[in-house]
Parts: structure tokens; sequence; C-alpha cells
């Protein structure tokens, strides 16, 4: 496979994993893969640009995903991905493959293609020029938490009371869940030997981008007004989605470009072929919210971001539409006593670092009709999971590894924290995670409003810990 450490790649690994598949991935920096996959797989070090370390990745193989693109490259990604695309199929020729599997974009109106989307094109039929069987697959809008589309759609529904909406926000497309568009990867395995074939494949039914925004809208309870504004250029419009979203300006352009072409299915070959019936966009959106959940209740919340090494002043990340403030501390004390002031925060002990500051958070709880600090907690030195523990209610409890509180006070959102002890050799390490998921424009603005005094109290209460750790208090 290559691509493992991508959207796409990144979540058909662990499915060819669970199906008992021998897999091998190719990475050019194969230390950052390995500890994100199984010890079954093997992890290659490889480059689509040096030829000779694809004919050593490509031994043996059956089989080949590819899953890469040049997008996100600067300059000539076109004659970047052609190269790439001729290297790995003219290996494969070489190594014996018997088949490529290769996703790449579906739209109509080849003759106005934008040029993103003739590169994903251009990709296929140099792939297929190599001789070895392809089996290429043509998706529309990729449908989960985590895709480049998803994520667009989410940035602008959460941050955006009133949408301007250009021209493409009414293309019409057919989205695909994440799930669906694995499953067609993964059967592609067992298809027959035979001639090279290219699969247009979508959900079960059309929709634009405009659509799946009112959609995930609905779903998360948001009001929001489009405004049509049809003279919108793909320019603008890429400089707007890089102060509004996560897609950088260039990036968004290229993709914007290619949202003028509608991208729905026409031959629905598929269907018939393999066993797959898609779901909607409605099932698609609710699915992708559903497994941002699981993915991050089953996610250690302490290494929810993306750099790692020492803890940074503010060490704010995302996780979907989550915002997560992650901070670490080592004490030279073991596990156990490194717990031991976490079990017992709160109530009459305080929150050990200004603890003024969170009484008056609970007076303008209680002003807000919410339950404040009044509750206190129920036992001094042991939480239970179910426990109030003031205006927070315990969730998880581990006794000398994990507490978890989800916060009940009133905030324009959900609110987690949770400390986390990691025993190492020489003490243990302290986690400690808050994580807020915002409801709208609102919630983004008490959230940004805030990080400042967050800054100041995490920090403060993350030390506090420590030195109680330290003084065995």
């Amino acid at each position: 496979m290559t691509g493992a450490t991508g959207y796409i790649g990144g979540r058909l690994v662990p499915v060819l994993e669970a199906a008992g598949v021998r897999l091998r991935c190719l990475a050019r920096h194969p230390a950052a893969l390995e500890p994100r996959v199984a010890p079954t797989v093997e992890v290659v070090a490889g480059d689509l640009f040096d030829p000779p370390s694809l004919d050593r990745a490509l031994a043996g193989v059956e089989v080949a995903y590819y899953l890469v693109h040049s997008m996100g490259a600067h300059g000539d990604y076109l004659a970047k991905d052609r190269v790439a695309a001729r290297n790995f199929g003219e290996a494969a020729r070489r190594a014996g493959v018997r088949r490529i599997v290769y996703l790449g974009g579906l739209a109509t109106g080849e003759a106005t293609l934008s040029k993103h989307l003739r590169s994903r094109i251009e990709t296929g039929e140099v792939l297929r020029e190599s001789g070895v069987s392809v089996v290429e697959f043509r998706a529309s809008v990729v449908v989960g938490s985590g895709s480049l589309s998803f994520e667009l759609i989410r940035a602008l529904v959460e941050r955006l009371p009133i949408m301007v909406c250009p021209r493409w926000v009414s293309t019409l497309a057919q989205p695909i869940g994440i799930d669906d568009l694995l499953g067609y990867l993964v059967t592609a395995l067992d298809l027959p030997d035979r001639e090279s074939r290219i699969f247009e494949i979508g959900g079960a039914d059309q929709a634009s981008y405009g659509d799946l925004m009112r959609e995930y809208a609905r779903q998360r309870g948001l009001t929001r007004v489009m405004v049509s504004v049809p003279l919108l250029t793909p320019h603008l419009s890429s400089l707007w989605l890089g102060l509004v979203t996560p897609v950088y300006a260039r990036v968004g352009r290229e993709l914007i470009e290619g949202l003028k072409n509608p991208s729905v299915v026409t031959d629905p070959a598929a269907l018939s072929v393999f066993p797959i019936r898609p779901v909607g966009f409605r099932d698609a959106i609710a699915r992708a919210m559903r497994y941002e959940d699981r993915a991050f209740a089953l996610t250690r919340w302490s290494d929810a971001r993306s750099s790692g090494g020492a803890p940074l002043p503010l060490a704010e990340t995302r996780f979907g539409s989550k915002l997560v403030d992650a901070r670490q501390v080592h004490v030279d004390v073991d596990a156990d006593r490194a717990f031991i002031p976490i079990a017992r925060i709160g109530g009459d002990r305080g929150w050990y670092f200004a603890t003024w500051l969170w009484r008056i958070r609970g007076v303008i709880d209680l002003l807000m009709g919410g339950v404040g600090m009044r509750r206190g907690r129920r036992d001094p030195n042991a939480p239970a999971v179910g426990d109030t523990l003031d205006f927070w209610r315990v969730e998880a409890y581990e006794p000398g590894r994990r507490l978890r509180l989800a916060a009940e006070m009133k905030v324009p959102g959900r609110a987690w924290l949770e400390f986390e002890v990691e025993p190492v050799a020489d003490g243990a390490v302290v986690h400690q995670t808050a994580v807020f998921e915002p409801v709208g424009l609102f919630g983004l603005l008490y959230w940004y409003a805030l990080s400042p005094v967050h800054a100041v109290i995490f920090g403060g209460l993350l030390r506090a810990i420590a030195r109680r750790a330290r003084s065995r208090s």
C-alpha cells in the first residue's frame, strides 16, 4: 500500500489488518508509520521518485494499492503525478504484481476538467499503460470524519452563522460514505483476474455541497443562513476558505476549481459487480459523527495532538469538531503516588491553583441557572463513576491511572477534563487534557475568548498537581 499515512490509506490499513491480509506499506519515513500499524504489518522505506526503492518494496506483492497524489506539493504537480504513477506502474510490472487498485476522482465534462481532476484521470491512464491490470475507482465527495471535503463542510457550518455561497456550492455530486468506499477497496482484492476496469462509485443519492452543509447543520442542531453570491471567483473563494477553514488557500483553490464539474455516477456497473450497497449522504454524515466520537473515546486524549515532545504553554489541537488542550509533566515519584492529588481534587480541597477563579466560574454558572460549585464531592479521597464533583461528573475512573470528568456547568457545547498517569522508567508522566466541543460560532468565541485564562489555569493546575505529588501531600 502506498499512501498509508493519508486519510484513505490510514482508514484502510486497520480494515485489511482485521481481514487477515498480509500487508506491506511503503513510506518515505517508516519510523513515522510503524507506531500506527499492527506489528504484523511490514513497513518498508521507499519513494515513488526512486525506482530502485520501488523494486525492493514490490518484490513478492500480488496486489498494490495506489492512494497517493501530489496536489499539496509545490511546483507542477501534474507532472509529478505522471512521473510517480509511471515509476510505480513499471516497477509493479517488473515485480509481477497481479493488480493495482487505484482511487481517483469522479467528474463529468472532461473537456473542462480542473487541473486536479485531470491529474486524477491521467494517473489512472498512466498506471494502465504499464500493462498491469488496474481496478480504478472514481469517487465523488467522500463523507467521513477527517476527509478534506467533510472537514471543509464542518468548518464552514460550525464557524459561519451566515454563509456567502459561490456557484460551486450548488454543483451536484453523489457523496459516498467512507465506510462504503473502504468496502469497495477491500472487495477489489477478490475480483477475478481480468482486464483493467474503471468503476464510478457514489452514495445512494445525489446532493450538492449546499445540501451537505444544511444536513450537517441539522444534525448538529445549528441554524444557518446561506446567501448565494454566484460571482465569487474560485480564487476569492479559496482565500475565503483559507481564513475560515483548515484548508490552505492553494489547496482550496485546486479543490474549488474541481467543484464546477458535477460528480455523479453515470455508469452503475459497480453495483452489479460489488456486494456494496452504499448509504445516502444523511446516513453517511451521521456515521461520520458517530465514528468521530467513538475514535475519540478510544484515543488516549493526551495523545490527541499533532506535536510531540515537551508540553507547550498552550498545547492546543483539534480532533474533529473537538478542541483539545493537552499538557504533561514528569514527576520523579511512582504512578500511584502521582495519582493521589488527582484522586483528591475538588470539593473542600479546592483545585490546587487559583481556586478562587473556579469559584467565580461556579457563581456565574449559578446565575445562568446551572449547578455551580455547591455540590462538592461525595468522598474526599476516592471518586466513583457517576459521582458529582463540583460542577463536573465523574465519567471514568481507574484508581492510580485515570480520572475523566464531564462538565455539567452551562457552556455553549460539551466539555471534559481528563487526568492520566503514565508510569515511566524514572517516575511517572502526568497527562492533563481539556476537551471542548463547541456548538456554533458562539461556542468557538467562548473557547478562544477564554484561551488566555485557560493557559493560566490549566498550566497552573498541572504544576500544582506535580508539586503535591512530589511533596506526597
